[in-house]
Formats: structure tokens, C-alpha cells, sequence
């Protein structure tokens, strides 16, 4: 057998024989990597097909209900789609220092006692763990831990049957012995991932792997390891701020756009329940540039506050920027104001915020960021416990939205009196509220409703 070089892109594992400063497939620079290739000679064979033995028809495979592991920690089970499905192989990406081993760490301590987690860290020591550990835990719980990396001594580790969960952290820190590639590469994350995978899937153990991110927020190595995993999990947050949220990005066990929401405090992480209330504990309605919008996230409804500010620029070039909402549909929105209401936007900067951290892409917000700006642009506050829920259309017209009863039952219960809605929503509405339901057709006479 011949030993020859190759070089793989890190990104999307594209193969090139030579180095290339910028990868010929997905564009990304200085992304190729050198790797050591067998080749061996190839052989036609046939006899793999006449032997094949798992070919049957899709109507003859028995079907299973999925046994589902509960981490007692109903914020993380919800986005795992109702817990961990047993031989699930399931990846944990965010930012340093964000809270992921902190969180997988508090699992370990809430799973069912008939379940022996097993950590295995690669980037911290033994007494580190230690140390986190009698910060997070109110009792004592009999976790396994191992500092260890190398495949070839994990292997015996993960065959045995007294461990019914495992973690590893990080997965860029194992390696192969067996793989000419630094802990890390292209080579060996693949490697070991798909090692893993198999250890999950025959002996049907859950495992977590912790992921690093890159300084664009994507999980660290070679796409194919999101495509390897049956769940992708993003943790999001500003660390400057108290909110975490876990978001399912890939799930083949459950839905993609649930999300569970957490608050750091001094012992770990703590689930929010209420997160409408949290987000919107520091609001006021007497402040000029506010408003009340509601959103959905997977089968959970949330009240958002919206922060809009308007001011006048004496450069050319009016700055436009938002936080937690799609930049060019905000361009949209504004746009819109300009055309449609003659709202003169030209010459000043518009900022947007979505208060507490949280990124949506729910379009029946779009009502709710507009009549902020408005309340800011003419120093306005906008009606008093009232929520607005609508999307914006180019002409102007308020469109329908979706699960309006859901939208509205929330606003109910923090206490709204009065809900701004599409007026395509009405014929269909079907919940009986207290709410004062004030309909729009247009974007104009949605302004007129809220700032009479």
C-alpha cells in the first residue's frame, strides 16, 4: 500500500492534491488541511451484493416506539423533543464560556438514579470538574468522570455496560492513535464521531458531544459532523446577560424550532418557565419607542418587548441597524414606512433591539417593530397594555398571521387589555377573550389605532 497526501477542506470536506489558499468549492480561505491517504488497489467484487442479508421491505420492519431517558429538567427535555432518545448521538455547540459543560454537567445530576453518567473531559482536570461540581450540585450524586482522550483506551471505557450516559467534552480534544492527524483536524473529528456514533447505536447509549464554535458562531470542524449526529443543539446568549437559550437546530427525534430558555445565576444554570414575564420585567409604557409584540417558538408563545430609536443624522449615509431580527426585512419595514405613510426616515439613523437577547424570524413581529419606530420617530408612546401582531406586506396591507388565539390567550394572561391584530384574522378568530380587539387592514390605519 502507498502512503500519498491530500489536502481536505475543514468546512465542507472537499479534497484538493495540492494546497489551496481558498477552498474551490465553498469559497472559505486558508481552510485546507493535510492528511495521510492509503491508497489501496481496487477490486471488483460482486459477492457483497449476493450476501447482503438487511434488505427487506420497508413494510416488514418492526416498528418501536423510541424509549425516551427524562433529564428532569423540563426546559432541556422540551427541546430534545421530550427527553433523550437511548442510542441518540447528540452534539452541543455555542461559545466559550456560554454554560454548555455547566449545563450537561447539572443533567448528570438530575438524570434518574438508575442512570451512571459517565464524563469524560478533555479540556479540564479532574479537580476542575470537581470544583464546578460542588457549586452546581445541593447533593451528592454518583457521577464517573475520566480525563482521558485517546479513542484506543475509551474504547474499553464505552463498552461497558455500567455507564447508561455518556458526555464528552470536547469532541475536538479526542483523537485516533491510529490517525496521522493532530486533535482536531478534519481527520480525526470525523474519525472519532463516527466511532462514536457506533458506540450509541449498538450499545443504544445516549452520548453527548460538546462542540466548539468559530468566531462566525458554526460548530468547529467538518460540516459532515452536523450531518453524522441525530440532534444539533445551539446555545445562545450574550455573556454579559443573564438568559441562555438552547435552541434544536437539527433533530431527528423531535422538532427543529423548539427552544429552552435558562437563566445563569450563582449555582448553574436555572429554567425559566415564564419567559414572557422575563423579558419583559424591565418594561414601562411611558417611554417613547416601545412596543408589545408576540412571537412563537415551537409550541411555546412569548410576550417581546421592542425598542426602536430614531434620530436625526448629518451624514449622508443614515445608519440602519437591528438586534434579534432579519436585517433585510427590517429594511423592508422601513421602507415601507417611508412609502406608504411618508414617514422621513432618509435623514436619520433607525435602531432596533429585541429586548433580552432573543433572535426571532416570526414575521408577525414586523407590525410591532414598525409602530416602535413610529413612537420613537414622533416621540410617542404607544397605547397603554396593548399588544400589536401583524406582518407587513410591501403595499403596506397587514396579513394574517398564524395561531392568533395562542398570541392573543398569552397577551391575556400577563394582563393586556387591548391586542392589535390583522384583520383577515378576525373572521377566524375562535377564542373568547376580554381582550379589546382592535382589527387593521393597513399599515396606516394600524398607527392611527395605537397613537390616537
Amino acid at each position: 500500500m502507498k502512503q500519498k497526501s491530500i489536502f481536505v477542506c475543514n468546512q465542507c470536506n472537499a479534497t484538493s492534491p495540492k494546497w489551496l489558499g481558498r477552498c474551490s468549492n465553498c469559497s472559505s480561505w486558508d481552510s485546507m488541511e493535510e492528511v495521510q491517504q492509503t491508497s489501496k488497489p481496487h477490486l471488483k467484487t460482486f459477492d457483497s451484493l449476493q450476501t447482503a442479508k438487511s434488505i427487506v421491505y420497508l413494510d416488514e420492519v418492526p416498528v418501536q416506539e423510541q424509549e425516551r431517558l427524562t433529564t428532569n429538567n423540563a426546559e432541556l427535555d422540551r427541546v430534545l423533543g421530550g427527553g433523550i432518545t437511548q442510542g441518540s448521538l447528540i452534539l452541543l455547540g455555542g461559545d466559550p464560556g456560554i454554560g454548555k459543560s455547566t449545563l450537561l454537567l447539572q443533567m448528570c445530576a438530575t438524570v434518574p438514579d438508575s442512570i451512571t453518567p459517565l464524563y469524560i473531559t478533555g479540556e479540564e482536570s479532574l479537580y476542575q470538574v470537581k470544583m464546578r461540581s460542588e457549586r452546581l450540585f445541593d447533593k451528592k450524586r454518583k457521577i464517573k468522570i475520566a480525563a482521558e482522550t485517546d479513542m484506543s483506551v475509551l474504547d474499553a471505557v464505552l463498552s461497558s455496560d455500567e455507564f447508561g450516559l455518556v458526555i464528552v467534552d470536547s469532541i475536538q480534544t479526542v483523537f485516533d492513535p491510529n490517525i496521522d492527524a493532530p486533535p482536531g483536524s478534519t481527520t480525526q473529528i470525523r474519525q472519532c464521531a463516527s466511532l462514536l456514533m457506533k458506540y450509541a447505536k449498538q450499545l443504544g447509549k445516549p452520548i453527548f458531544l460538546i462542540g466548539h464554535v468559530t468566531k462566525e458562531g458554526t460548530i468547529a470542524g467538518p460540516k459532515i459532523l452536523e450531518h453524522m449526529v441525530d440532534t444539533v443543539l445551539q446555545f445562545e446568549g450574550d455573556k454579559t446577560l443573564s438568559y441562555r437559550i438552547v435552541r434544536a437546530i437539527k433533530n431527528r427525534f423531535g422538532p427543529t424550532n423548539e427552544l429552552g430558555i435558562f437563566r445563569m445565576v450563582k449555582n448553574g444554570l436555572q429554567e425559566v418557565t415564564n419567559p414572557s414575564e422575563l423579558f419583559m420585567s424591565d418594561y414601562s409604557t411611558s417611554y417613547a419607542g416601545t412596543s408589545i409584540t408576540s412571537t412563537i417558538e415551537g409550541t411555546r408563545t412569548l410576550l417581546i418587548e421592542i425598542q426602536a430609536l430614531v434620530a436625526k443624522t448629518p451624514y449622508p449615509q443614515p445608519q440602519r441597524s437591528i438586534n434579534g431580527y432579519d436585517y433585510k426585512r427590517f429594511q423592508m419595514i422601513v421602507a415601507v414606512l417611508e412609502k406608504r405613510i411618508g414617514l422621513g426616515l432618509r435623514e436619520a439613523d433607525v435602531f432596533v433591539n429585541i429586548v433580552g437577547g432573543l433572535s426571532v424570524e416570526d414575521p408577525a413581529v414586523d407590525l410591532a417593530i414598525a409602530c416602535a419606530i413610529v413612537s420613537s420617530y414622533k416621540d410617542t408612546v404607544v397605547k397603554e397594555k396593548t399588544v400589536i401582531i401583524g406582518e407587513v406586506g410591501l403595499t403596506g396591507e397587514v396579513r394574517a398571521v398564524s395561531d392568533i388565539e395562542k398570541r392573543l390567550s398569552e397577551a391575556q394572561k400577563l394582563g393586556f387589555k387591548k391586542a392589535v391584530i390583522p384583520k383577515a384574522n378576525v373572521t377566524k378568530l375562535e377564542l373568547q377573550t376580554t381582550l379589546e380587539i382592535l382589527p387593521v387592514e393597513r399599515i396606516s390605519l394600524a398607527i392611527k389605532e395605537i397613537f390616537q
